[in-house]
């Protein structure tokens, strides 16, 4: 069996060889050089082809499609990305409108590529729940963030407040304060949507090249063990392993997200719980918990992981038992049947986190480096939204894609905002993710007193607001 297939629930599900494609043994001259068979490359890969279909365009994979983000995530295709609000404050109320629009089609933009290309990869598109499920702050906090939707000119037919009767007609908690609606949200199976799109490229004519890691890159060529490959366009599309290639990791820097999946559920606790309509869910706080019933009737679960020092790859992502109980702890409050259920699966995988906080999606036809990332999490659906990007940019068509705020249209690396050196981050890192711990600690025991309540979210949210 393939060590391939331990990666993750979804790596062990897929009904194929997981068989690696040849390495890269000989050199190349290509029009586009993509590095990483993720989504991001690959999805640049399936547009440039789709507009300009004689580009001479290649892949190369350290390892096997889906064997980094892609092939780990949680399966949430989100109309959504990391930061808009910040990135879409300074727009008009015309222009902000229009880049939400445009943020909130990705998942009818991937159905429509889906259907085309015959992917199956188990998509429905039955929108997010984001719930005040845990203690009565949760309520709080959601109405405020609906709020500031709504000043920034959402409605709610893009986010629409449930009463705790109305939550429950989609998911069934333990404890219900209300929560919000967003219907522009899909889930899907994570390995089957990287690999069915790796064998479309192909059909396109892209070549790709896997068991290659890449040991040099610079604008115009990059390097494997064997062979070089010189281009116009280098496109690092590496996203969480950044640090794999020098000057690149001071711009984004690996976290963790670690993920649980349970046995399937009897058909009797699903009708308990709910969320038969493919919706994904979370609770409201800064854990960041995310969750989605699968095609097979798991609960697949997550919550924020970790970050290394000096922004070292994790690469063991055999959950150790404090991880695994973590997660069984934190969905046991949400749906208490479910506390001593059978966890089958732990994992977890690299994220990449930009200095901003937010996407970056950079082309310098200066040095041909063209680079989409920083997803911090979303980057499902942000990737798509990356890879179309990325090839108008290529192409050099002026389109709706290319004038958005997260663009960077020249300017190279140096245009992104480099990571503070150590132990500055590490420490800063620790001390934010403490102060989450300990605002979740306080807040989940009824019995605080209030005054200890109000310090705690307020120093979480001094540490949050420092993140960016």
């Amino acid at each position: 069996m393939s060590a391939w297939r331990g990666i993750s629930l979804w790596m062990d599900q897929l009904d194929e060889p997981l068989v690696a494609r040849p390495a890269l043994e000989q050199d190349l001259d290509v029009d586009v050089a993509i590095i990483g068979a993720g989504y991001t490359g690959l999805w640049t890969a399936y547009y440039l082809k789709r507009q300009a279909p004689t580009l001479n365009i290649a892949i190369v994979e350290a390892q096997t499609a889906g064997f980094g983000a892609s092939g780990r995530n949680g399966g949430w295709l989100m109309g959504n990305m990391l930061g808009e609000d910040r990135l879409l404050a300074p727009l008009s109320v015309e222009q902000r409108r229009a880049s939400y629009d445009l943020l909130h089609s990705i998942a009818d933009e991937v159905e429509i590529v889906l259907e085309r290309e015959g992917i199956d990869c188990d998509y429905r598109k039955g929108g997010a729940l984001y719930c005040a499920a845990r203690y009565p702050e949760q309520q709080a906090s959601l109405r405020q963030y609906l709020d500031n939707l709504y000043r920034q000119g959402l409605t709610e037919r893009d986010y629409r407040w449930l009463s705790p009767e109305q939550l429950a007609q989609q998911i069934r908690i333990a404890k219900s304060y209300g929560g919000i609606y967003a219907p522009h949200v899909a889930t899907l199976h994570p390995a089957k949507l990287v690999r069915g799109l790796a064998r479309t490229v192909e059909r396109l004519g892209v070549r790709i090249y896997e068991n290659s890691p890449v040991t040099h890159w610079q604008p115009g060529s990059l390097r494997t063990a064997k062979a070089s490959v010189r281009s116009r366009w280098v496109v690092p599309a590496v996203e969480g392993y950044a640090a794999t290639l020098p000057e690149l990791g001071r711009y984004q820097l690996p976290v963790q997200s670690l993920i649980v999946a349970t046995e399937p559920l009897s058909a009797a606790t699903w009708d308990e719980i709910g969320l038969s309509g493919g919706q994904a869910f979370g609770e409201s706080s800064r854990q960041v918990t995310y969750g989605q019933r699968t095609a097979d009737n798991r609960l697949v679960f997550g919550a924020r992981g970790g970050y290394q020092f000096a922004g070292k790859l994790r690469n063991n992502f055999d959950l150790t038992r404090d991880e695994v109980e973590l997660r069984r702890y934190l969905f046991g409050e949400l749906f208490p049947q479910l506390k001593n259920v059978r966890i089958t699966h732990g994992w977890g995988g690299n994220l990449g986190m930009s200095r901003r906080f937010q996407p970056h999606m950079l082309c310098d036809p200066a040095s041909g480096i063209a680079l989409s990332g920083g997803y911090g999490g979303e980057g499902v659906g942000a990737s798509n939204l990356g890879g179309r990007t990325l090839a108008d940019l290529i192409l050099q068509r002026d389109t709706e894609l290319t004038r958005q705020p997260w663009v960077i249209p020249q300017g190279g690396l140096h245009a992104l905002k480099a990571w503070e050196p150590e132990p500055c981050r590490w420490l800063g890192y620790n001390a934010i993710i403490r102060s989450f711990v300990h605002e979740d600690q306080v807040l989940a025991n009824p019995a605080t007193a209030p005054w200890r309540r109000k310090l705690a979210s307020a120093i979480a949210g001094f540490m949050e607001g420092f993140m960016h």
